[in-house]
């Protein structure tokens, strides 16, 4: 029989969210129903809000979360009822070309669903009134409980605090994952990061863990350096009261950073970045830019001082890998991930959670779905 959850459901672009009871069908086989404990509420989310990304309609959002195993299909042989784990929202193949090549976060065929706004097998397990409600990447856990393929959940530790875990699965592992996996910034190395919020802060902690000399913090929103610096940041720097490419360069010498990374995902920000770094440096790209964004570089720096540019996507992720390696940080006190949240809404209030997220107030807020 189906499950009966309050879910947050997006019915139109550019309007609010509704909050109302859907149905939601049994795991099928490799399938699991979580739970949802706590819930992030990611930036990544106002670009299908907004109806600058193509998905169907309605909805139910949410990409990052965790909670415990309710019931399991069949086959399923990673978890079982009464495990916590965390949700990812992609689920790779295993066989695809980027799979093939270690590239999980790049599974093709996991993109596939996700633009249908459906289950790696194409179907749909959730409905209302007997009508077709669609998943949101494959996670939808702005709701009570969800059904996921197997291979989205990650087993934790029953101590691990699941608002805590709620945003590993994302924003965490997105900023971690551009400083040490896409990026791979030295030890004893210079680093700027353009932007302060979640995925930005969670990159000055990719930054401390690899031990980086000097970590320079830029952002609009003094609150949120503020932020940074008690995270690591060694310097910090407020880019609507100065030029940042100048006070990064008067910071350093002269010379520039080795690594930047632009989190907002603008182009004249990616631009600043570039501008920021110096011989040999590398830009990274972290921010999910709108379609329409672009950026223009010299070209001439780029080729004279053998500069770099990347991208990394969602970290470039080693879900299965990562995901333990930072439960792991956070045990032995070196991840500090609960000063990343700064408030806490119920599912209820998710409209005012995004107003609040919109508005800079805060750098990662949680929702509190279910009772532990």
């Amino acid at each position: 029989m189906p499950m009966r959850s309050k879910a947050v459901v997006l019915h139109a672009f550019n309007q609010p969210l509704v909050v109302e009871e859907i149905e939601v069908d049994p795991p099928r086989k490799d399938e699991v129903m979580v739970r949802v404990v706590n819930a992030g509420v990611c930036r990544s989310e106002l670009p299908a809000i907004q109806g600058k990304r193509s998905i169907p309609l309605p909805i139910v959002l949410g990409h990052e979360g965790a909670g415990v195993v309710e019931r399991i299909g069949e086959d399923v042989k990673a978890v079982k009822p009464g495990d916590h784990v965390i949700l990812v929202w992609r689920v790779p193949c295993g066989r695809c070309p980027s799979c093939a090549i270690g590239r999980p976060a790049l599974c093709e065929e996991a993109a596939k669903a996700s633009a249908k706004g459906s289950m790696p097998d194409g179907t749909l397990r959730f409905s209302k009134d007997g009508k077709p409600v669609y998943h949101f990447l494959t996670a939808s856990c702005f709701q009570e409980y969800t059904v996921v393929h197997e291979k989205a959940v990650i087993p934790i530790p029953k101590d691990f605090p699941l608002h805590c875990a709620a945003i590993m699965g994302c924003g965490l592992l997105t900023g971690v994952g551009a400083v040490i996996n896409t990026a791979q910034v030295r030890a004893g190395s210079t680093v700027a990061v353009f932007g302060a919020g979640g995925v930005g802060l969670s990159a000055i902690l990719g930054a401390r863990l690899v031990n980086a000399r000097k970590i320079i913090a830029v952002d609009i929103k003094d609150s949120k350096l503020e932020t940074a610096l008690s995270l690591g940041a060694t310097d910090a720097v407020n880019s609507a009261k100065v030029d940042p490419v100048k006070a990064i360069r008067d910071l350093t010498g002269g010379r520039g950073v080795d690594y930047a990374f632009e989190v907002i995902g603008l182009g004249k920000v990616f631009e600043q970045a570039f501008e920021s770094t110096g011989r040999c440096g590398t830009t990274t790209m972290v921010g999910s830019p709108p379609p329409e964004e672009t950026f223009t570089l010299s070209a001439r720096l780029l080729y004279s001082q053998e500069r770099t540019v990347k991208a990394s996507y969602y970290g470039s992720a080693r879900f299965y890998a990562d995901i333990p390696w930072l439960v792991s940080l956070y045990q032995a006190g070196r991840l500090p991930i609960d000063k990343l949240i700064s408030r806490h809404f119920p599912l209820a209030q998710y409209n005012e959670a995004l107003r609040a997220l919109e508005a800079g107030e805060v750098a990662r807020s949680v929702l509190d779905v279910t009772p532990l």
